[in-house]
Protein backbone atom coordinates (compact mmCIF):
# COMPACT_ATOMS: atom_id res chain seq x y z
CA UNK A 1 0.00 0.00 0.00
CA UNK A 2 1.52 3.65 -0.96
CA UNK A 3 2.13 5.77 1.76
CA UNK A 4 -0.65 8.12 2.41
CA UNK A 5 -0.24 10.90 4.93
CA UNK A 6 -3.17 12.40 7.34
CA UNK A 7 -3.18 15.66 6.12
CA UNK A 8 -3.49 14.18 2.20
CA UNK A 9 -6.42 12.13 3.18
CA UNK A 10 -8.09 14.70 4.78
CA UNK A 11 -7.57 17.09 2.22
CA UNK A 12 -8.70 15.01 -0.77
CA UNK A 13 -11.60 13.75 1.32
CA UNK A 14 -12.91 17.62 1.95
CA UNK A 15 -12.51 18.06 -1.54
CA UNK A 16 -14.75 14.96 -2.51
CA UNK A 17 -17.23 16.02 -0.05
CA UNK A 18 -17.35 19.76 -1.26
CA UNK A 19 -18.01 18.13 -4.95
CA UNK A 20 -20.91 16.18 -3.86
CA UNK A 21 -22.32 19.17 -2.68
CA UNK A 22 -22.05 21.44 -5.07
CA UNK A 23 -22.87 18.49 -7.78
CA UNK A 24 -26.25 19.17 -9.58
CA UNK A 25 -29.09 16.97 -9.70
CA UNK A 26 -29.66 14.64 -12.41
CA UNK A 27 -31.79 16.47 -15.08
CA UNK A 28 -35.64 15.80 -14.00
CA UNK A 29 -37.39 13.72 -16.29
CA UNK A 30 -40.57 15.72 -15.65
CA UNK A 31 -42.77 18.71 -14.10
CA UNK A 32 -45.89 19.01 -12.65
CA UNK A 33 -48.71 16.36 -12.83
CA UNK A 34 -46.32 13.22 -14.34
CA UNK A 35 -48.39 10.48 -16.40
CA UNK A 36 -45.96 8.22 -16.09
CA UNK A 37 -45.06 5.47 -18.95
CA UNK A 38 -48.02 3.92 -20.05
CA UNK A 39 -45.98 1.23 -21.95
CA UNK A 40 -43.39 -0.16 -18.94
CA UNK A 41 -44.33 -3.01 -16.86
CA UNK A 42 -45.75 -2.68 -13.31
CA UNK A 43 -47.06 -5.03 -11.19
CA UNK A 44 -50.71 -4.82 -8.91
CA UNK A 45 -50.57 -6.28 -5.29
CA UNK A 46 -53.78 -7.18 -4.29
CA UNK A 47 -53.28 -7.18 -0.65
CA UNK A 48 -56.91 -8.62 0.21
CA UNK A 49 -55.71 -11.82 -1.21
CA UNK A 50 -52.25 -11.92 0.46
CA UNK A 51 -51.83 -14.86 3.47
CA UNK A 52 -48.48 -13.62 4.51
CA UNK A 53 -46.95 -16.97 3.10
CA UNK A 54 -43.54 -15.25 2.62
CA UNK A 55 -43.11 -17.21 -0.51
CA UNK A 56 -42.19 -14.01 -2.21
CA UNK A 57 -39.31 -13.39 0.23
CA UNK A 58 -37.69 -16.48 -0.52
CA UNK A 59 -38.28 -16.21 -4.06
CA UNK A 60 -36.52 -12.90 -4.06
CA UNK A 61 -33.80 -14.60 -1.83
CA UNK A 62 -32.91 -17.46 -4.30
CA UNK A 63 -33.05 -15.38 -7.65
CA UNK A 64 -30.74 -12.19 -6.18
CA UNK A 65 -28.74 -14.71 -4.25
CA UNK A 66 -28.96 -12.97 -0.98
CA UNK A 67 -27.78 -14.62 2.44
CA UNK A 68 -30.05 -16.56 4.27
CA UNK A 69 -32.21 -14.96 6.25
CA UNK A 70 -31.69 -15.16 10.22
CA UNK A 71 -35.19 -16.37 11.08
CA UNK A 72 -36.19 -19.08 8.08
CA UNK A 73 -39.00 -18.07 5.97
CA UNK A 74 -41.58 -20.84 7.22
CA UNK A 75 -40.83 -18.94 10.58
CA UNK A 76 -43.99 -16.43 11.27
CA UNK A 77 -43.04 -15.31 14.14
CA UNK A 78 -41.26 -11.88 12.43
CA UNK A 79 -44.82 -10.84 11.84
CA UNK A 80 -44.77 -10.08 15.71
CA UNK A 81 -42.26 -7.14 14.63
CA UNK A 82 -45.29 -5.23 13.56
CA UNK A 83 -47.43 -3.23 15.61
CA UNK A 84 -51.01 -1.75 15.32
CA UNK A 85 -51.59 0.77 13.00
CA UNK A 86 -48.35 0.65 10.72
CA UNK A 87 -45.67 0.84 13.15
CA UNK A 88 -43.41 -1.60 11.97
CA UNK A 89 -39.96 -2.16 12.26
CA UNK A 90 -39.19 -4.81 8.98
CA UNK A 91 -38.02 -2.97 6.00
CA UNK A 92 -35.95 -3.89 3.36
CA UNK A 93 -32.35 -4.15 4.07
CA UNK A 94 -29.03 -5.30 2.36
CA UNK A 95 -29.64 -8.59 2.52
CA UNK A 96 -33.86 -8.50 2.01
CA UNK A 97 -34.46 -6.53 -0.94
CA UNK A 98 -38.69 -7.76 0.01
CA UNK A 99 -40.21 -8.04 3.79
CA UNK A 100 -44.15 -9.38 4.29
CA UNK A 101 -45.44 -7.27 7.21
CA UNK A 102 -49.05 -7.84 9.40
CA UNK A 103 -51.20 -5.55 10.46
CA UNK A 104 -54.39 -5.75 12.80
CA UNK A 105 -56.63 -2.89 11.41
CA UNK A 106 -60.16 -1.01 12.94
CA UNK A 107 -62.86 -2.88 12.05
CA UNK A 108 -61.74 -6.25 11.22
CA UNK A 109 -60.80 -9.47 13.33
CA UNK A 110 -58.60 -10.53 10.11
CA UNK A 111 -54.73 -8.92 9.47
CA UNK A 112 -53.50 -7.81 6.29
CA UNK A 113 -50.09 -8.63 4.76
CA UNK A 114 -48.56 -5.57 3.13
CA UNK A 115 -45.49 -7.10 0.93
CA UNK A 116 -42.77 -3.97 0.79
CA UNK A 117 -39.95 -3.73 -1.97
CA UNK A 118 -38.96 -0.95 -4.07
CA UNK A 119 -41.70 1.16 -5.58
CA UNK A 120 -39.87 1.46 -8.94
CA UNK A 121 -41.27 4.96 -9.46
CA UNK A 122 -41.92 6.42 -12.74
CA UNK A 123 -39.87 9.27 -11.51
CA UNK A 124 -37.45 8.53 -9.20
CA UNK A 125 -35.93 10.39 -7.24
CA UNK A 126 -33.41 8.51 -6.13
CA UNK A 127 -32.17 9.06 -9.81
CA UNK A 128 -32.86 12.35 -9.58
CA UNK A 129 -30.30 13.07 -6.39
CA UNK A 130 -27.77 10.64 -7.54
CA UNK A 131 -24.78 12.81 -8.42
CA UNK A 132 -23.03 10.25 -9.99
CA UNK A 133 -25.90 8.62 -11.94
CA UNK A 134 -25.52 4.94 -10.39
CA UNK A 135 -29.51 4.87 -10.75
CA UNK A 136 -31.32 4.07 -14.39
CA UNK A 137 -34.73 4.12 -15.68
CA UNK A 138 -35.12 1.25 -17.97
CA UNK A 139 -38.42 1.62 -20.56
CA UNK A 140 -39.96 -1.56 -18.54
CA UNK A 141 -40.12 0.40 -15.70
CA UNK A 142 -37.36 -0.78 -13.54
CA UNK A 143 -34.92 1.78 -11.35
CA UNK A 144 -31.79 -0.32 -11.40
CA UNK A 145 -28.33 0.75 -10.02
CA UNK A 146 -24.86 0.16 -10.83
CA UNK A 147 -23.28 -0.67 -7.81
CA UNK A 148 -19.56 -0.41 -9.08
CA UNK A 149 -20.61 3.52 -9.63
CA UNK A 150 -22.04 4.17 -6.19
CA UNK A 151 -19.66 5.63 -4.00
CA UNK A 152 -22.22 5.33 -0.74
CA UNK A 153 -22.94 9.01 -0.60
CA UNK A 154 -26.55 8.05 0.78
CA UNK A 155 -27.98 10.55 -1.09
CA UNK A 156 -30.74 8.24 -2.47
CA UNK A 157 -31.92 7.12 0.79
CA UNK A 158 -32.78 10.70 2.15
CA UNK A 159 -34.61 11.44 -1.24
CA UNK A 160 -36.50 8.32 -1.53
CA UNK A 161 -40.22 9.53 -0.52
CA UNK A 162 -40.73 5.69 0.36
CA UNK A 163 -37.58 5.21 2.56
CA UNK A 164 -36.60 1.79 0.40
CA UNK A 165 -32.85 1.70 -0.45
CA UNK A 166 -30.96 0.04 2.01
CA UNK A 167 -27.20 1.05 2.95
CA UNK A 168 -23.90 -1.94 2.81
CA UNK A 169 -22.92 -1.46 6.19
CA UNK A 170 -20.95 -4.87 5.68
CA UNK A 171 -18.49 -3.73 2.88
CA UNK A 172 -16.68 -1.12 4.67
CA UNK A 173 -13.71 -0.48 1.87
CA UNK A 174 -16.42 -0.59 -1.05
CA UNK A 175 -19.92 0.40 0.30
CA UNK A 176 -22.87 0.60 -1.59
CA UNK A 177 -26.58 1.04 -1.67
CA UNK A 178 -29.01 -2.02 -2.16
CA UNK A 179 -32.33 -2.12 -2.82
CA UNK A 180 -35.05 -4.46 -5.53
CA UNK A 181 -34.26 -3.97 -9.08
CA UNK A 182 -37.26 -5.50 -10.16
CA UNK A 183 -35.62 -9.12 -11.29
CA UNK A 184 -34.09 -6.56 -14.40
CA UNK A 185 -31.42 -8.59 -15.64
CA UNK A 186 -32.15 -12.15 -15.27
CA UNK A 187 -36.04 -11.60 -15.59
CA UNK A 188 -38.09 -8.20 -16.35
CA UNK A 189 -35.76 -7.46 -19.35
CA UNK A 190 -36.50 -10.82 -20.95
CA UNK A 191 -40.50 -10.70 -20.65
CA UNK A 192 -40.55 -12.97 -17.42
CA UNK A 193 -42.97 -11.45 -14.18
CA UNK A 194 -40.19 -10.68 -11.49
CA UNK A 195 -39.46 -14.10 -9.28
CA UNK A 196 -41.93 -12.78 -6.47
CA UNK A 197 -44.79 -12.27 -8.71
CA UNK A 198 -44.17 -15.78 -10.10
CA UNK A 199 -44.30 -17.72 -7.21
CA UNK A 200 -46.74 -16.44 -5.07
CA UNK A 201 -49.42 -19.05 -4.30
CA UNK A 202 -52.63 -16.59 -3.91
CA UNK A 203 -52.17 -14.75 -6.95
CA UNK A 204 -51.78 -12.08 -4.71
CA UNK A 205 -49.56 -9.91 -7.60
CA UNK A 206 -50.00 -9.30 -11.15
CA UNK A 207 -47.17 -8.75 -13.70
CA UNK A 208 -47.97 -6.86 -16.85
CA UNK A 209 -47.69 -3.39 -18.50
CA UNK A 210 -49.02 -0.84 -16.31
CA UNK A 211 -51.88 0.93 -18.09
CA UNK A 212 -53.95 -2.47 -18.24
CA UNK A 213 -52.66 -3.41 -14.57
CA UNK A 214 -54.55 0.05 -13.96
CA UNK A 215 -57.62 -0.82 -15.69
CA UNK A 216 -58.14 -4.30 -13.91
CA UNK A 217 -57.39 -2.30 -10.71
CA UNK A 218 -60.33 -0.21 -11.00
CA UNK A 219 -62.38 -2.56 -12.95
CA UNK A 220 -62.20 -4.56 -9.27
CA UNK A 221 -63.12 -1.71 -6.98
CA UNK A 222 -65.82 -0.61 -9.42
CA UNK A 223 -67.06 -4.60 -9.02
CA UNK A 224 -66.40 -4.79 -5.52
CA UNK A 225 -66.75 -1.16 -3.60
CA UNK A 226 -67.71 -2.98 -0.02
CA UNK A 227 -64.47 -4.66 -0.62
CA UNK A 228 -62.01 -2.58 -1.93
CA UNK A 229 -60.76 1.28 -0.69
CA UNK A 230 -61.36 3.58 -3.53
CA UNK A 231 -57.77 3.85 -4.36
CA UNK A 232 -54.74 2.08 -6.40
CA UNK A 233 -51.80 2.98 -3.93
CA UNK A 234 -49.31 4.06 -6.66
CA UNK A 235 -51.40 5.11 -9.23
CA UNK A 236 -50.73 8.84 -8.92
CA UNK A 237 -48.46 9.21 -5.47
CA UNK A 238 -44.95 10.93 -6.69
CA UNK A 239 -45.59 10.67 -10.44
CA UNK A 240 -47.21 7.29 -10.24
CA UNK A 241 -44.82 4.01 -9.80
CA UNK A 242 -44.45 0.34 -11.26
CA UNK A 243 -45.94 -1.46 -8.18
CA UNK A 244 -49.46 -0.32 -7.13
CA UNK A 245 -51.96 -1.87 -4.25
CA UNK A 246 -55.49 -2.71 -3.69
CA UNK A 247 -56.43 -3.14 -0.11
CA UNK A 248 -59.62 -3.18 1.83
CA UNK A 249 -58.17 -1.48 4.87
CA UNK A 250 -57.21 2.68 4.76
CA UNK A 251 -53.79 2.55 3.52
CA UNK A 252 -52.53 4.79 6.67
CA UNK A 253 -53.64 1.82 8.51
CA UNK A 254 -50.75 -0.36 6.33
CA UNK A 255 -48.09 1.95 6.54
CA UNK A 256 -48.54 3.78 3.82
CA UNK A 257 -47.30 7.48 3.76
CA UNK A 258 -50.56 9.00 2.20
CA UNK A 259 -49.61 12.58 2.83
CA UNK A 260 -47.63 12.21 -0.68
CA UNK A 261 -48.06 14.32 -3.16
CA UNK A 262 -49.08 13.58 -6.55
CA UNK A 263 -46.64 15.39 -8.23
CA UNK A 264 -42.94 14.01 -8.74
CA UNK A 265 -40.34 15.06 -5.71
CA UNK A 266 -38.62 16.91 -8.20
CA UNK A 267 -38.70 20.23 -6.43
CA UNK A 268 -37.66 18.98 -3.16
CA UNK A 269 -34.65 17.45 -5.00
CA UNK A 270 -33.26 19.62 -6.80
CA UNK A 271 -32.51 21.73 -3.31
CA UNK A 272 -31.57 18.37 -1.56
CA UNK A 273 -28.19 18.42 -2.13
CA UNK A 274 -27.36 22.20 -0.67
CA UNK A 275 -29.77 21.31 2.25
CA UNK A 276 -27.45 17.85 3.32
CA UNK A 277 -25.01 18.08 6.05
CA UNK A 278 -21.71 17.74 4.94
CA UNK A 279 -21.12 15.06 7.10
CA UNK A 280 -23.82 13.38 5.34
CA UNK A 281 -22.25 13.30 2.03
CA UNK A 282 -18.18 12.72 3.54
CA UNK A 283 -18.24 10.15 6.35
CA UNK A 284 -17.99 7.04 4.00
CA UNK A 285 -14.58 8.76 2.65
CA UNK A 286 -13.74 9.84 5.69
CA UNK A 287 -14.73 6.02 7.52
CA UNK A 288 -12.89 4.63 4.61
CA UNK A 289 -9.64 6.79 5.16
CA UNK A 290 -9.84 6.05 8.91
CA UNK A 291 -10.23 2.34 8.17
CA UNK A 292 -6.81 2.94 5.92
CA UNK A 293 -4.46 4.49 8.07
CA UNK A 294 -5.72 2.44 11.06
CA UNK A 295 -4.77 -1.10 8.89
CA UNK A 296 -1.25 1.27 7.97
CA UNK A 297 -0.57 1.94 11.56
CA UNK A 298 -1.20 -1.26 12.38
CA UNK A 299 1.32 -2.94 9.62
CA UNK A 300 4.20 -0.36 10.89
CA UNK A 301 3.78 -1.34 14.73
CA UNK A 302 4.28 -4.67 13.05
CA UNK A 303 7.47 -3.99 11.01
CA UNK A 304 8.27 -2.30 14.57
CA UNK A 305 8.17 -5.34 16.29
CA UNK A 306 9.80 -7.21 14.03
CA UNK A 307 12.51 -5.03 13.79
CA UNK A 308 12.83 -5.04 17.66
CA UNK A 309 13.25 -8.59 17.69
CA UNK A 310 15.99 -8.75 14.92
CA UNK A 311 18.06 -6.31 16.63
CA UNK A 312 17.66 -8.85 20.15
Amino acid sequence: MSKVSRRKFLAGSLAGGAAVMVAPAQKALAAGNFSGFPDGMGVLVDMTRCVGCRSCEAACNKEQNLPAPEQSFDDYSVFDQTFHHGTQKRRPTEGAYTVVNRYETEGSDKPTYRKIQCMHCNEPSCLTSCFVKAYTKTNEGAVIYDEHVCVGCRTCMVACPHHIPAYSYSRVIDPVVKKCIFCYETRVSKGKPPACVDICPAQVMTFGKRKDLLRIAHARIKRNPEKYQDEVFGEHTVGGSAWMYLSGAPFEELGFDTDLPTEPVISNVKGFLGMVPMVLAIWPALFTGMHLLATKNKDHGHEDSHAEEGEE
